[in-house]
């Protein structure tokens, strides 16, 4: 399944996310399967979930069931059993092979409110001449310290839209970056503190970031549709 988290529910942790699921699971009367075991579980995986406040369109999930389901009134069950700004946008009946494998890099798009493009331009050049850019960041085991270019397969500026009104616009410098998965995994924030590291780019405002998509990587640099090896053809709307 594919899901998105929109407006103020990006600040949604992935636990907050995971009760939510559940919840609507029930509320929806989904037949769910369950773990065997003294303490049964729900079968859900979730793949690489956004980190809290960073708005997605591109977050996925598979869950096991006891019985088979029409995908798309699946979709329009769970949608509307969970909070507007959580959005169940697609789901396939799975036929074989890992999700999380079909998963090798993601694309994020990253909006710095008053930061002048020609600034972040001269940024990425420096990063992208790096042959490595070393940051820190606090993780589950300690603070670590990893290489943030490497995972790094492109970061292009993007150029706003102009104001409808004519009318001058704050500056705002746009990125979009695709960055392969590794471990640990390097986020939007680490590719903004090796920006701060090459060419000390220090945003005066918090960035808003969303993930636009994930899948494979084609060799054309695109990134796939994990779930597009399951479609039998039916296409299910977006809402």
């Amino acid at each position: 399944m594919r899901y998105a988290k929109r407006g103020p529910l990006r600040f949604t942790s992935h636990r907050d996310f995971a009760r939510a699921f559940e919840r609507a699971l029930r509320r929806a009367g989904v037949p769910i399967a369950f773990s065997q075991g003294f303490t049964p579980h729900p079968k859900i995986s979730y793949a690489s979930a956004a980190p809290t406040g960073v708005a997605s369109e591109a977050e996925y999930l598979e869950i096991g069931l006891r019985e088979a389901v029409d995908p798309q009134e699946l979709c329009a069950a769970l949608d509307a059993a969970l909070s507007p700004g959580l959005d169940v946008l697609d789901a396939v009946v799975a036929d074989g092979g890992s999700l999380a494998d079909r998963i090798e890099a993601s694309r994020w798009r990253i909006e710095l409110p008053e930061v002048e493009p020609a600034a972040l331009a001269a940024a990425v050049s420096a990063f992208t001449a790096a042959d490595e850019v070393l940051v820190e960041r606090m993780t589950k085991q300690g603070r670590r310290t990893f290489d943030a270019r490497a995972a790094v397969i492109s970061i292009d500026l993007v150029r706003p839209t102009e104001t409808p009104s004519g009318a001058p616009a704050v500056p705002c410098a746009i990125l979009e970056v695709v960055v392969r998965q590794v471990t640990p995994s390097v986020r939007p924030d680490d590719v903004l503190s090796g920006l701060r590291v090459v060419a000390d780019l220090e945003p005066p405002v918090s960035p808003r970031v969303i993930r636009l998509a994930q899948g494979m990587l084609t060799a054309q640099g695109a990134i796939a549709d994990p779930l597009e090896a399951d479609r039998d053809g039916a296409t299910i709307g977006e809402r």
